[in-house]
């Protein structure tokens, strides 16, 4: 599916989940998000990741709701506690198969995005490797010289952001060397296009969501 088309579909599906509570359909989304994931061949890494880190929050809601709340309701204790594994797999499904650079060149071309917001983007996002490798370098460089700059340090992030702030200036150069221009339209070497079969698998999945939301108990 195309990517700007997969992240509406988990937007929409996010907003109908958040105003129900049908537990079945809840559970039913899980566990289609993961065989998606499997189907994509996801790491089992990932997907041990995916039900560990959001335990402790959904924990904390089933606990709130069900000990401290007026009614302890364990039926919507339980629809807040598969909810957040709602969002987190649904939001798999898409971050865990789509790039960064398919979302961005689908965003420009079939919706319209300014490309320098779209590019923009997708340069902040590549830089994250690098700003993370300049991070250790500059601890590194303090620990020559008897510095040390723990993580909380407001000068070692201090001293992060004028790098980027370097490389930001670098790209926006480089940019305009090869010719980009604002407001001006372009050409494209590669074409993302949305097809019948997207849009047909959007409104499938769609009407398909809705079975267990509203006729399941």
């Amino acid at each position: 599916m195309n990517a700007s088309l997969k992240l509406l579909l988990v937007l929409l599906i996010s907003l109908e989940v958040s105003f129900t509570q049908s537990l079945s359909a809840n559970l039913i989304l899980i566990t289609g998000s993961l065989f998606y994931l499997m189907i994509h061949k996801t790491s089992f890494r990932s997907l041990l990741l995916l039900g560990v880190v959001p335990f402790l929050p959904a924990l904390g809601l089933f606990v709130t709701i069900y000990y401290f709340s007026p009614d302890h309701d364990l039926h919507f204790a339980w629809v807040l506690f598969t909810r957040m594994y709602v969002y987190v797999t649904a939001g798999a499904s898409f971050t865990l198969t789509s790039t960064p650079l398919d979302l961005a060149l689908s965003l420009e071309q079939n919706w319209h995005l300014p490309s320098k917001f779209a590019y923009g983007t997708l340069a902040a996002f590549n830089m994250l490797p690098k700003i993370k490798s300049a991070i250790v370098t500059i601890r590194t460089a303090g620990l020559m010289r008897g510095i040390v700059l723990s993580w909380w340090s407001p000068q070692l992030y201090f001293k992060a952001i004028l790098v980027a702030l370097n490389w930001s200036e670098n790209l926006a150069q480089a940019m305009i060397s090869h010719g980009f221009v604002e407001d001006q339209p372009r050409t494209f070497y590669r074409q993302i296009k949305i097809t019948i079969i997207d849009y047909s698998m959007l409104i499938v999945i769609i009407l398909a969501i809705q079975l267990p939301i509203w006729l399941l108990p």
